[in-house]
C-alpha cells in the first residue's frame, strides 16, 4: 500500500484524554478516533490489525469444529427476561426507549433461542457455536480506550451438550484454543481461577495479560503455579488467635467514630486484627421480603463481595447508607454483632476470625462500641467462610511461595454455564431412552479490540508500538528518502513490486512533500516490524539500509540482497 492513497493520520503528541500507552499509540498511529465517550472509529490501519485478529479466532474456532453466526444486535425485553438478566445487569444494558428492547452485551439468550426448536434429541448433539459480532455495555465511566468501552467486537462462542462430561470435553477444547489464539497474538498470558459474575455457572477461567494498564488485579505466587482473580483468590494467612480469657463484654463511648482507622486511633492501637469490621448486605428474596446478612472480618482485612455473591447468588448488595438505621439500629461505623436491630438477621465472619475472643466492634448505636466480644460465646449461629479480599505477601494455598498482587488486563473469559440458561428458556432434548433433559451449555468469549490493545501494552517504546508475528499489519515500511532523485524513486519502486511479489505486506512511505525525519518517525510509531530504507547516499554505493524495529538494529546490504535478507529477518 503506497502511504500517498493509505489514510493514516499520525499525530506527534499524546492525546490529552488518553491514559495508558495503548490508547495513546492508537490514536498517535492513526488506529482510531473518539466519536464520544466509549465510542471509536476504527480507521484503515485499525482495521487491518482487528481484522488479522479475527482471522485467527476463526481459525483456532474452526479447527475445534465451529459453526459461525451472525446474530442481531437488537434483542427483546422478554427474552433477556426469560433468563433473569435484563435485571441483574441493571444500567449495564442499553435499553431502546421507544421499543422493548435491548442492545446485547453478550448473546447466550438469542443462541438459547435458537438451539430450543433445533436440538431436541441427543443425535443433534453435541454443537458448537460462535460469531464474531458488536456488543454494547453501558458503561458508567468508558476508560482506557478499546480497554473499557460502550461499544466493542466480541468472538462469542457457545457449547451445548448432552452431558457434564461432554461440557467438559468443549470447555477443554475451547480452553487450548483460546492458549492457541494468545500465543498467535504474540500476548505474553496466563490463566487464572475467576468469579462467573452475571454470566453464572459452576466454574470459569479468566486469559490475563499483565500490563500496568490492567483494571483487575491477580494473585500470583512466586512460580507461577497458583494464580486466581483476587475475586476468588485464596491463601494462606494467620489467625486471630483465641485467647479464652473469659471476659465480659462492655459497651464503650467512642463519638464521632466511623472507620477502622478512627477506631485504632482512638483506642491506641497499631494492631487492627481484634477489631471486627461490620458490613451489612442486603439480599432480594423471592417473594420481594429481603433478608439481611452481617459480614464480619478483622479490621486489616476487606470484604470480598464476589465471594459473597458466589455463596448467595446475584441478589445480594450492600446496604444503602439510609437504610442501616432501621436494619442495625445505627450508621456505617456503629455497627456489630451484638444489640443487631434485625433480630433474623445472618451472621458470617471471615475465617480470620474463627471463634475469636476479645474483639471490639460496633455496639448498633451512634457512637458507641462494644469491646470483648467473644464470637463463640456471644454470637449464636454465626458461620465462618472465606469472604476476605487476599493481601500481597500471604502464603500461597499450594505451598508454592507467597503471593504477588499484580496488574492485568482480561483479555478471554470461558464459563461452564451448567444449565441456567437452558432450564430458564426451556432448552431440553431427548435422550436415546426417550427421556426429556436439559441442554447443558458453555459459554467462552474474547474481546478482538482487547487483543490488540494487550498487544500494544506488552510491545511499544517511547518512539511508538513494536509489531511483530500474526498481528503486525504490514510486514515492512519502505522509505523512500530523496524523492527528488530519480535513482532513489526508481529503486523504490523495483523493491515494492518485488517485496510484494514474494507476498509481504508492504507500506510504501512514497510521500513527496514530507522530510525524511518524519517519514523515520512516523514508520518507528506505527511500528512495522522491518524498515527499508532507501537513500541517494547509500545508493550510490550500491547499498540499502534494514533496520529491525525492535532491537533498532541496522544493516547495510546489496541491492540484489534486500528480499531474501527481510525475508530472513521476518522468520526470525
Amino acid at each position: 500500500m503506497r502511504l500517498t492513497q493509505f489514510f493514516l493520520p499520525t499525530v506527534k503528541e499524546d492525546p490529552t484524554e488518553a491514559v495508558v500507552a495503548s490508547h495513546k499509540l492508537m490514536i498517535r498511529s492513526g488506529m482510531i478516533r473518539q466519536v464520544t465517550a466509549g465510542v471509536y472509529s476504527y480507521l484503515p490501519l485499525g482495521k487491518i490489525v482487528f481484522d488479522k485478529v479475527e482471522k485467527i479466532l476463526r481459525e483456532e474456532m474452526n479447527a475445534i469444529g465451529g459453526n459461525e453466526f451472525y446474530l442481531p444486535a437488537l434483542a427483546p425485553n422478554e427474552l433477556w427476561a426469560q433468563s433473569g438478566r435484563l435485571d441483574e445487569y441493571g444500567d449495564l444494558i442499553f435499553r431502546i426507549k421507544n421499543r422493548e428492547m435491548v442492545l446485547c452485551p453478550t448473546h447466550e439468550e438469542i443462541f438459547t433461542s435458537i438451539a430450543k426448536p433445533n436440538l431436541i434429541s441427543y443425535k443433534d448433539l453435541p454443537q458448537m457455536w460462535y460469531q464474531i459480532q458488536n456488543k454494547f455495555r453501558n458503561e458508567e465511566r468508558p476508560r482506557a480506550g478499546l480497554l473499557r468501552g460502550r461499544q466493542f467486537t466480541m468472538k462469542d462462542a457457545y457449547s451445548f451438550d448432552a452431558t457434564w462430561e461432554g461440557l467438559d470435553e468443549s470447555y477443554d477444547k475451547q480452553e487450548q484454543a483460546y492458549r492457541n489464539i494468545f500465543t498467535r497474538s504474540g500476548l505474553k498470558f496466563f490463566s487464572v481461577k475467576a468469579h462467573s459474575g452475571a454470566m453464572g455457572g459452576s466454574e470459569s477461567v479468566e486469559f490475563m495479560v499483565e500490563a500496568a494498564a490492567g483494571e483487575d488485579y491477580v494473585a500470583v505466587n512466586d512460580d507461577g503455579s497458583y494464580a486466581a482473580n483476587v475475586e476468588v483468590a485464596v491463601s494462606v494467612a494467620e489467625v486471630t488467635p483465641r485467647k479464652d480469657t473469659n471476659l465480659a463484654y462492655e459497651k464503650f463511648h467512642t463519638p464521632n467514630i466511623k472507620s477502622i482507622d478512627e477506631l485504632a486511633d482512638f483506642l491506641k492501637i497499631d494492631d487492627k486484627s481484634r477489631l471486627a469490621k461490620s458490613r451489612v448486605f442486603v439480599i432480594a428474596g423471592e417473594d420481594k421480603k429481603d433478608e439481611y446478612l452481617l459480614v464480619l472480618v478483622r479490621g486489616d482485612d476487606e470484604v470480598n463481595e464476589a465471594k459473597l455473591q458466589t455463596l448467595f447468588g446475584g441478589g445480594i448488595r450492600p446496604a444503602h447508607p439510609e437504610e442501616l438505621p432501621a436494619i442495625s439500629g445505627a450508621d456505617a461505623g456503629s455497627i456489630g454483632p451484638i444489640g443487631f436491630k434485625n433480630k433474623s438477621v445472618k451472621v458470617i465472619a471471615d475465617l480470620r476470625l474463627q471463634d475469636a475472643d476479645e474483639l471490639v466492634s460496633g455496639a448498633n448505636e451512634n457512637d458507641y462500641h462494644i469491646k470483648n466480644i467473644d464470637l463463640k460465646r456471644d454470637v449464636p449461629g454465626i458461620e465462618y467462610k472465606d469472604i476476605r479480599v487476599v493481601k500481597e505477601g500471604e502464603g500461597s494455598i499450594d505451598g508454592k511461595g507467597n503471593l504477588r498482587l499484580v496488574k492485568a488486563i482480561e483479555v478471554g473469559h470461558i464459563f461452564k454455564l451448567g444449565t441456567k440458561y437452558a432450564e430458564a428458556m426451556g432448552a431440553k432434548y431427548l435422550d436415546e431412552n426417550g427421556k426429556e433433559n436439559v441442554i447443558i451449555m458453555g459459554s467462552y468469549g474474547i474481546g478482538v479490540e482487547r487483543i490488540a490493545a494487550s498487544y500494544i501494552e506488552q510491545n511499544h517504546d517511547e518512539n511508538g508500538i513494536v509489531w511483530e508475528g500474526e498481528l503486525a499489519p504490514f510486514d515492512v515500511s519502505l522509505i523512500c528518502v530523496n524523492t527528488n532523485k530519480d535513482d532513489v524513486v526508481n529503486t523504490c519502486e523495483e523493491l515494492y513490486k518485488e517485496l510484494q511479489s514474494q507476498g509481504l505486506d508492504v507500506l510504501y512511505d512514497d510521500r513527496m512533500d514530507v522530510r525524511p525525519g518524519f517519514k523515520f518517525a512516523d514508520a518507528d510509531l506505527v511500528g512495522l516490524p522491518v524498515h527499508v530504507i532507501v537513500g541517494e547516499k547509500n545508493l550510490k554505493d550500491g547499498k540499502i539500509e534494514i533496520k529491525l524495529r525492535r532491537s533498532g538494529d541496522r544493516m547495510l546490504v546489496g541491492k540484489g540482497e534486500v528480499i531474501s535478507k527481510v525475508k530472513e529477518l521476518l522468520k526470525k
